[in-house]
């Protein structure tokens, strides 16, 4: 018996028991929990966190099959309370009049609001429901600690381009479900082209065939050619959740591996993120950023390099303008490296804020009134430029409470290697003028 074939490859092809799932075996191989309570039938709350495609909600309908319980999805997108209510209502059902537990699944579970989320809280206490929610958000961020006590949170990975070419294959070779009725060829290292263009995503990859698929019965062929593939797959972008998990994974990957000194690594997460359709001034802005924090004085020209870079793509506009960003970025990573900047702010911040507003000393302050003279503004203040070495030894410019304090410590690489021969230099000074 044949299945609606008018419905998309992707949602036909979905696995029908445990067996036929690919991928995921840090969680569902034997001897692993999540595999091991789904064989016993025990059930328990959990979280599906992983990039799309990779078999969450498969995976949450086969729980439901092998515990033998309902399965009711809802999707956060179309959902409110009052569907959740009805699942509920429902859920309470089956448990009074027969006997049987209920799967609620929640697809995008970090759109719901706090006060959603906590709407499932008394029924998964209560065992009225086992909550299933799967996220492309990280669910320490996405979802209300309350719900994250009360379930296990599985990480799904994106599916390996063997898993990927499986999971094509079946499409191909399945008469009931797929396109094995077509009989359609395809090269293997064509496969491997879907495979790739697929990114980790099983769904895109079925979406992918069955439009190549579609196209060679178009033209009367039996094969997805390379002129096929290469009209179907040009033009495909990476996976990239632009502000989500992926996003701040991939800026931190960027800036760690410009902190690290390693260019040909900072320019693949570069090239990474402006190939998904990163906004360039937030990666700008971003350059700059890396620029103070992770190389500051050991090297200065680093920062005018990076703002030039930023000046630079906003005239040239796109694709030409990416490459001063990449420019800079190659700069940056090859730089000496000094956080001595970003280290000294950080703790000058933390000492004006736990200081309070102390005064500033009366022989800084300026003095443009009789009545200000009147009060010895400005008296007794040393006019740098008048001292030996443009520098008046011994005096203070701190607070009374705070004299004394060191926030900069120059570090030995680049420009500050000079910069902190000069500071104990100047050091020695104010000793020597403690004694005359």
């Amino acid at each position: 018996m044949f299945d609606d074939l008018t419905k998309p490859l992707a949602d036909r092809m979905r696995p029908r028991a445990l067996d036929d799932y690919i991928g995921q075996p840090h969680i569902l191989k034997p001897g692993k929990p999540l595999y091991e309570a789904i064989q016993s039938g025990r059930l328990h709350s959990m979280i599906f966190w992983g990039p799309p495609g990779t078999g969450k909600t498969t995976l949450a309908r086969l729980i439901a099959q092998h515990s033998d319980a309902d399965f009711i999805p809802l999707s956060a997108v179309l959902s409110g309370v009052k569907e959740i209510r009805a699942a509920v209502a429902e859920a309470q059902s089956s448990q009074h009049l027969q006997r049987r537990r209920t799967v609620l699944f929640v697809d995008e579970v970090h759109r719901f609001n706090k006060a959603q989320q906590d709407a499932f809280l008394p029924h998964v206490e209560d065992g009225t429901v086992y909550f299933v929610g799967a996220t492309t958000e990280n669910p320490s961020f996405a979802l209300n600690n309350a719900l994250l006590s009360r379930a296990r949170v599985y990480v799904l990975n994106a599916l390996t381009a063997e898993d990927l070419l499986a999971v094509l294959d079946n499409a191909l070779n399945d008469t009931v479900r797929g396109l094995g009725q077509l009989r359609l060829t395809i090269a293997e290292d064509i496969k491997l082209q879907f495979a790739k263009a697929a990114d980790g995503d099983a769904r895109r990859l079925l979406n992918l065939l069955e439009i190549a698929a579609e196209l060679a019965e178009a033209k009367g062929s039996k094969s997805i050619d390379e002129a096929c593939a290469l009209e179907i797959l040009s033009g495909g972008v990476r996976r990239f959740d632009n502000q989500g998990e992926e996003f701040y994974n991939q800026i931190s990957a960027l800036h760690k591996s410009v902190r690290g000194s390693s260019p040909d690594a900072a320019l693949y997460w570069l090239c990474r993120m402006v190939d998904a359709g990163c906004d360039l001034a937030y990666l700008a802005r971003r350059i700059v950023r890396m620029a103070s924090e992770d190389i500051g004085n050991a090297d200065p020209r680093a920062l005018q390099i990076a703002i030039n870079a930023w000046e630079a793509q906003e005239r040239l506009g796109s694709p030409e303008g990416e490459l001063t960003l990449a420019q800079a970025v190659v700069y940056l990573a090859c730089a000496p490296k000094s956080n001595a900047v970003y280290v000294a702010y950080k703790a000058a911040l933390n000492a004006a804020k736990q200081s309070g507003s102390l005064a500033v000393p009366v022989h800084l302050r300026n003095a443009p009134t009789k009545l200000m003279k009147s009060l010895d503004y400005g008296k007794e203040y040393r006019y740098a430029h008048n001292e030996p070495e443009a520098y008046a030894a011994g005096e203070n410019y701190f607070p009374d409470e705070l004299v004394g304090s060191c926030f900069y410590q120059p570090v030995d690489r680049g420009l500050e290697i000079k910069i902190k021969e000069k500071l104990k230099h100047l050091r020695e000074l104010d000793q020597q003028a403690q004694f005359k």
